[in-house]
């Protein structure tokens, strides 16, 4: 789905988390008032389109409700002329009560984001996160009663986490079937608490193999349940790519891509270990991955199984390869 994001940054949030830095990540500096969304909207909507208009980058829920509904009204013209489907906002999950989520339901919101992070109460107030783990327990029951389309943010490796972390609180994650996850990685960013920490020697962020093979092993326990994580590693701004706002941190542009490709590159070494080296082909959508980011995979795998090589076969399915007579899934489809 089509997304049209507007940034809040801040906006509504009782304190500041110590890894957060939305204007710079952002690259906002103040929240749009609600008739400059509609400005923008009437410029970049298609006459029809099944998107939704979000709010990111705050606390929509903890806004005053004025000026809650001041931004909703905005859009709802655009849904009723079917140029939009719905609205997308994001939030914290101590955030939701019975009262603003059916605020959220009568002004045209179809999805919620809840910035969960982690489910260790440990991780949670060392980065005084300001609210327990069971607070999303609490709030995603309170959405699905008014037909709300749920998501999950996690980040592993924020203080306190480690893999064992990040593999628990996925599964707390999972527990609560959310429509979809997203996954980032903690990084350091300038202007933050936890610059402060790292600054002191106290935090180490994940290395970046180390993050891509913690959130391949989630993605893995996503994709086997059938949740989609629509979101792996933070999205590549100037600031993030100039290494002006990023200090440490297992930040890179093309995470999600590397993330992938580490499945493939397990599969295959995997089915190489047991049978020996041989002519692989994938579905031609899938190379790039099978491949690996800057032929990664290839290199890995041809230096382990001399004779290794990729091909492609346009009538196998996705995600899967051909070793001889053999048809083999790397790993499960993603869900749609």
């Amino acid at each position: 789905m089509k997304i049209y994001p507007f940034f809040i940054p801040h906006a509504g949030c009782p304190h500041r988390c110590r890894f957060c830095q939305q204007n710079s990540l952002s690259g906002v500096s103040r929240a749009p008032a609600p008739e400059e969304v509609c400005v923008a909207l009437e410029k970049i909507l298609p006459d029809k389109g099944e998107g939704e208009a979000a709010f990111f980058g705050g606390t929509f829920t903890l806004l005053a409700s004025e000026r809650q509904k001041a931004y909703l009204d905005q859009v709802a013209p655009f849904i009723r002329s079917g140029r939009l489907s719905g609205i997308r906002v994001s939030t914290r999950p101590d955030a939701i009560s019975r009262e603003n989520a059916g605020l959220l339901k009568e002004c045209g919101v179809t999805t919620v984001e809840l910035g969960c992070q982690s489910f260790s109460p440990a991780v949670l107030s060392l980065v005084q996160r300001g609210h327990g783990p069971d607070a999303a327990a609490i709030a995603v029951p309170i959405l699905r009663e008014q037909g709300l389309k749920v998501g999950l943010q996690l980040m592993p490796g924020l203080p306190g986490g480690d893999r064992k972390e990040a593999v628990f609180s996925l599964r707390r994650a999972l527990a609560l079937n959310p429509d979809f996850l997203r996954i980032y990685p903690a990084v350091v960013l300038k202007g933050t608490e936890l610059e402060q920490v790292w600054r002191k020697g106290d935090f180490q962020p994940l290395a970046l193999e180390t993050a891509i093979d913690v959130c391949a092993d989630l993605l893995l326990d996503c994709l086997a349940v059938g949740i989609p994580v629509i979101r792996l590693g933070l999205q590549s701004t100037e600031e993030l790519d100039r290494g002006d706002l990023l200090l440490a941190g297992p930040y890179h542009p093309a995470f999600g891509q590397l993330v992938q490709s580490r499945l493939w590159r397990r599969a295959l070494d995997r089915e190489m270990a047991l049978m020996g080296a041989a002519a692989i082909q994938v579905h031609p959508a899938d190379l790039g991955n099978a491949v690996g980011h800057r032929r990664e995979n290839l290199h890995y795998l041809q230096g382990r199984y001399p004779g290794f090589s990729l091909g492609v076969q346009r009538t196998l399915p996705r995600y899967c390869f051909r070793f001889g007579e053999r048809v083999l899934s790397a790993y499960p489809a993603p869900a749609k």
